[in-house]
């Protein structure tokens, strides 16, 4: 059957009716802006439509969300994966992550603003502006609350991270991830033959992200990186060097360090010194680490198989019963302490599927001077003069991970931490949370489903 004409420009004749009455306010409004009437402002109006469209095209939406179910061995156990549990409790549910990023790109520069929000509140993870000068293309500013240019697995996207968590030595070392500062970056245009170079170097604040600076020290972070791959990229190699140089103001006149009292050296016993002075009062603590990172992956008939790891020593100061870098002025006395610390992966892609096997090893040691029955040995110590204790025992974790994609928005992930701690018969007690005589009772099993857009 043909189709009918009058039936067709009855059919043309209602769409064009209908366009004009959806498009009549705004060609009105654009008139009244022109001065214009008639056919006259359709110009005005596509030349609008074509200036809103630039400004949406540098636009970008991006994020993720992460839902998770964790079992934990022990209720109330203290645990890097994802926060301590609450007294009682040996499983939870919760959004780990729920990201919302908005990025701008134009001639040069960028801003990026990027939010978390979960069941704990709503915190700014990211906002920062970023300039690249136009002539050589190869040095960029950037200010703001950012990832701090140290190492690798800092600015490794947790979306695309293959374990739950970062390892034990960066939660220590840097929590939160990012802090607030400025940093000059160099790296040659990808036209460029030396584009495989990158140089960060910059200044931070040192107190984390979310807070206002306590001191008015400011802490230097470089990292160098190199990376190479084939022409068919089917081998990539990264390496990479990092340095931090800062500190934080002290907030009493005592500061302790590790000392052997035998001065033996074969049999050493060692405890915390105190060093106080009058003046000791708003010095400036020592901050200081060393870190070399290493990236391979190779395309095999097995499947993508990605081998990393990173190591850092240092000299840290924290407090007592902590390590951990703090966010505000600490009230209590500081003990310096030298760490070392690392980790390893090995990510293996099954075949063309869309499964992939992770291991991972992590280690963290945050006072190297002692180790195994020597933590929390206090016998022949002079007056004065404080023991170690389980706040400076070294935590080993091996992690086991399972990964499916279901399609490129969709992430399964299946991940058990082994943590095991170093052991010492001076540190016993009736809480096997407290207990450092046996290994603790805190391995950890994530199941995690993610959305990304």
């Amino acid at each position: 059957m043909q189709p009918n004409p009058n039936m067709k420009n009855k059919r043309a004749l209602l769409l064009f009716a209908a366009v004009s009455l959806l498009t009549a306010p705004f060609f009105k409004s654009t008139a009244q802006e022109t001065g214009r009437t008639g056919l006259d402002t359709l110009p005005a109006a596509v030349e609008k439509l074509q200036s809103d469209y630039s400004v949406l095209s540098r636009l970008k939406l991006s994020g993720y969300i992460q839902s998770q179910f964790q079992l934990a061995d022990t209720a109330g156990i203290e645990s890097f994966a994802g926060g301590n549990f609450p007294a009682g409790i040996d499983n939870r549910f919760s959004v780990r992550r729920g990201r919302f990023k908005l990025a701008y790109d134009y001639s040069f520069s960028q801003y990026v603003i990027q939010v978390d929000v979960t069941e704990k509140g709503v915190g700014i993870k990211d906002a920062y502006v970023s300039f690249t000068e136009p002539w050589l293309q190869s040095f960029a500013v950037t200010a703001g609350v950012f990832d701090r240019p140290f190492g690798y697995e800092i600015s490794y996207s947790s979306s695309m991270r293959e374990s739950p968590e970062r390892s034990r030595m960066f939660q220590t070392l840097f929590p939160g991830e990012r802090d607030l500062g400025a940093k000059l970056t160099f790296q040659p245009p990808k036209t460029s033959r030396f584009n495989f170079i990158k140089v960060d170097a910059g200044l931070f604040s040192g107190a984390g992200p979310t807070v206002i600076d306590f001191d008015r020290y400011k802490d230097f972070i470089g990292h160098v990186s190199l990376n190479k791959s084939t022409r068919d990229e089917r081998f990539k190699l990264g390496l990479g060097v990092s340095y931090y140089n800062g500190g934080w103001r002290q907030g009493t006149k005592y500061s302790y360090s590790v000392l052997d009292f035998t001065g033996s050296g074969t049999n050493p016993l060692y405890g915390f010194m105190i060093d106080s002075t009058t003046t000791r009062v708003g010095d400036k603590l020592r901050r200081e680490y060393f870190g070399a990172d290493a990236q391979l992956i190779l395309d095999l008939p097995i499947g993508i198989t990605q081998l990393r790891g990173e190591f850092i020593t240092g000299t840290q100061p924290g407090i007592e019963k902590s390590s951990v870098s703090p966010s505000t002025q600490p009230s209590t006395d500081a003990y310096l302490r030298n760490f070392r610390g690392g980790y390893a992966y090995l990510i293996q892609n099954i075949g063309q599927s869309r499964n992939q096997l992770v291991l991972k090893y992590d280690v963290f040691d945050p006072n190297t001077a002692v180790s195994g029955n020597q933590l929390g040995n206090s016998a022949g110590l002079p007056s004065g003069v404080k023991s170690t204790s389980a706040y400076d025992a070294k935590y080993t974790t091996f992690g086991f991970g399972w990964i499916y994609r279901f399609n490129s928005q969709v992430k399964i992930t299946a991940y058990y931490d082994w943590v095991i701690n170093e052991t010492s018969s001076n540190i016993v007690n009736a809480s096997t949370l407290k207990d450092l005589s046996n290994d603790r009772k805190d391995n950890v099993f994530t199941i995690r489903v993610q959305y990304k857009f």
